[in-house]
């Protein structure tokens, strides 16, 4: 059973980090002290559950988090410089903070390091989140001590639930275009014009022509997608938007 640590003060460690290729060491303070943090702690960078969904949906909902008064949003696990930048930049998660603990004094610090010799890993954080406000825990949601991997609990959106319960989240939206595509440029503008974020896949660079029919039943570009909803093209997107403002009116 790991020990909740709600009221205690984070470990006082130095993170050896790489900035500009330069080794750049940063400590507990100069990371907590005077700022409120959103943490999160998982085994090893480049693993599937965490590259595919708990570094992805933190790295989402930063902005938001930032809204409801964060300051930061840290990755940590027990990898080095190296690894965590590269790791960092494949993920294209520059709304993450990722610091290395390559030793694993913070997350033995924390109570939280455990042995994954049975997967070659040596000792790794278990997977865990938490909110820290000027260097002390407030709050801590740590996964299930139960064989395997676990996560349940450390998401980014039980984190922000906690912090702020009615902030509305940031739309999920693939826009599938072509390029010379002029009713492509403009259903972007819209999205562009509206604050929406989205993520742009182009035909015969990232999907076939096949692929859109078999997720839109259509052929034609721009095929918009948001919140797993197919809004369709340009036209249906300027709909879509006149009544989003209708109803936020």
């Amino acid at each position: 059973m790991f020990e909740n640590r709600e009221g205690q003060e984070v470990p006082q460690v130095t993170f050896h980090t790489r900035s500009d290729h330069e080794w750049l060491d940063v400590t507990s303070d100069e990371r907590f002290k005077g700022k409120t943090v959103v943490v999160f702690s998982l085994p090893g960078a480049f693993t599937p559950t965490c590259s595919s969904t708990h570094v992805p949906r933190y790295n989402k909902l930063a902005s938001t988090f930032k809204q409801h008064g964060v300051d930061e949003v840290i990755c940590i696990s027990v990898n080095d410089a190296f690894v965590m930048n590269e790791w960092r930049k494949e993920q294209k998660a520059l709304n993450l903070t990722f610091l290395p603990d390559g030793n694993g004094d913070f997350s033995r610090g924390m109570g939280m390091l455990v042995p994954k010799g049975d997967l070659g890993f040596g000792e790794r954080s278990w997977r865990y989140s938490m909110l820290v406000k000027d260097s002390v825990i407030e709050k801590m949601f740590i996964e299930a001590d139960v064989p395997g991997d676990p996560f349940e609990v450390s998401d980014a959106d039980t984190m922000l639930a906690y912090i702020a319960p009615n902030a509305a989240k940031p739309l999920d939206v693939t826009v599938f275009s072509r390029d010379g595509c002029t009713y492509c440029a403009r259903a972007k503008g819209m999205l562009h014009d509206a604050g929406i974020q989205f993520e742009e896949l182009v035909l015969n660079r990232d999907f076939s022509e096949s692929t859109i029919r078999a997720v839109s039943g259509m052929s034609t570009a721009p095929q918009v997608f948001i919140d797993g909803d197919h809004i369709g093209g340009s036209e249906d997107l300027e709909a879509y938007l006149a009544r989003q403002a209708i109803y936020a009116a």
